[in-house]
């Protein structure tokens, strides 16, 4: 079997994959439940309930703030107790709404049959029916990045999309979320690639899957060796193999320009395995995102597993499902060792983006102490956008902003290939990622400032027209 990867950079991080023979059981409800407003990209939604009201499960209670945002629906039944704000897995308090949960009440809108629904019997789902459902159930990118789904299947009219890429790489150290998924619902991922294939209007779908996953290889070539507008592409072991960019290099050999280009531009659209899946469910069940499959997992972690978990359930409670915290000093991330970010508290919430809870103990808990750079180059090396970490790192030391942008520090994945492979140890990513910030903000600032300029020039051209006549 050939197997297909990217053509710069990379590195091989030890896969620790312990879940991954482990089914996949239900999580307990919470007591309480916590939603932030902010889930996804884009502005956050605005809540539509008020303290002391009641809800079901799938009861929308927070609407989309604007164009790029997405709702947010009660994954519980019970009353409001208050809208607040708490601790996200960014370590800022942000604003949420907090259910006391009381039974398990379900909106009885939603599909909750096993029965699987496909396209052929749903003529009636027009691209557009099918996008604005997507948008009504407040589907996003299920991989992390949190991107409303129904933004990427509406490209701009200067791109024109050929395929639909799934994402089911699952790169990231530890988590087997995705794998199990593929596992136990390779028919509803298949439904949902023709549904966003339909809704692109496209009429071929890629499935990139590492090596190290071959029974979901085996399992979705299976099912798909009759349909020619499906393809299972088996993709080489190596990190960042998912990052959309490097998926869309190695699937279809095009290479994405440095943004603001996106894979549109060249033809794909990308969407995670477990988009996919929610996507097929808010489309044929009418089903609203407030669950999502979820690795909980360490070395030391006694009762290690899957869980399919409703959304506000807090990090506590799953730990405590598997044995609670090993013994002695644990850092405890919310997704992988390579991306995942600590947690400040286990009070934080499960949200769309959480495809695992990561527990690292002892000395993988601890950075090692920094050397001097040795001027090596493993990190040039290692960079899959072909840029110059620890120059980009040095620059954004020195608050040489200006130049920082020039050398494409916006081209950025926040991939850390650069910072693990560094035999000093220098943190590379933390400095890059804190003169990106401030990058950004240059260039956010610009773009309000030429916006303004142009509005203004309009309102005057106006103004001199009107008093011309």
């Amino acid at each position: 079997m050939k197997f297909r990867t990217f053509k710069i950079g990379g590195v091989h991080p030890e896969e620790n994959k312990i879940t991954r023979d482990i089914p996949t059981v239900k999580a307990e409800l919470p007591k309480q439940a916590v939603f932030p407003l902010s889930q996804h990209i884009g502005a956050p939604a605005k809540p539509v309930v008020k303290r002391g009201d009641k809800v079901k499960v799938g009861t929308l209670i927070a609407e989309a703030g604007g164009f790029v945002s997405a709702p947010v629906y009660s994954s519980v039944s019970g009353t409001v107790a208050k809208i607040d704000t708490a601790v996200d897995a960014s370590g800022y308090r942000k604003p949420c709404i907090i259910i006391n949960v009381e039974g398990d009440e379900w909106e009885e809108s939603i599909d909750r049959s096993d029965k699987l629904e496909t396209l052929a019997g749903h003529p009636e789902l027009t691209p557009e029916e099918i996008v604005n459902r997507v948008k009504i159930a407040g589907v996003t990118g299920m991989g992390g990045a949190g991107f409303p789904t129904f933004i990427k299947l509406c490209p701009p009219p200067t791109a024109k999309a050929e395929c639909v890429i799934i994402n089911a790489v699952e790169c990231e150290p530890y988590i087997t979320a995705d794998f199990r998924l593929m596992m136990e619902h390779p028919d509803e991922i298949l439904v949902g690639l023709d549904l966003l294939m339909k809704a692109a209007k496209v009429d071929k779908g890629y499935i990139g899957i590492e090596a190290n996953k071959p029974e979901a290889i085996e399992l979705l070539t299976e099912k798909t060796k009759d349909n020619p507008n499906v393809t299972v592409v088996p993709l080489a072991q190596k990190y960042p193999q998912g990052g959309e960019k490097q998926l869309v290099d190695a699937v279809i050999n095009r290479q994405v320009p440095a943004p603001p280009a996106i894979p549109v531009n060249v033809g794909a659209i990308v969407q995670n395995v477990g988009t996919a899946f929610a996507v097929y469910q808010a489309v044929m069940k009418h089903k609203p995102l407030f669950e999502r499959y979820t690795t909980v997992t360490g070395k030391s972690v006694s009762k290690p597993g899957n869980f399919l978990v409703r959304m506000g359930t807090p990090f506590k409670q799953l730990i405590d499902s598997c044995g609670g915290l090993p013994e002695g000093d644990n850092k405890v991330l919310s997704g992988g060792p390579m991306m995942g970010k600590a947690v400040a508290t286990l009070d934080v919430p499960v949200v769309k983006g959480t495809n695992s809870i990561t527990i690292l103990t002892g000395k993988d808990a601890y950075r090692s102490r920094v050397q001097p750079c040795i001027r090596c180059g493993k990190c040039v090396d290692a960079c899959p956008m072909g840029l110059e970490p620890y120059l980009l790192a040095t620059l954004s030391s020195f608050k040489q902003y200006d130049r920082l942008e020039s050398e494409d520090v916006t081209s950025c994945i926040s991939c850390g290939s650069c910072q693990f492979t560094c035999p000093s140890h220098r943190p590379i990513l933390d400095n890059i990622l804190q003169g990106k910030g401030v990058v950004m903000g240059m260039i956010k600032a610009r773009a309000a400032k030429a916006k303004a300029e142009a509005a203004a020039k309009k309102e005057a051209a106006e103004k001199e027209k009107t008093a011309e006549k």
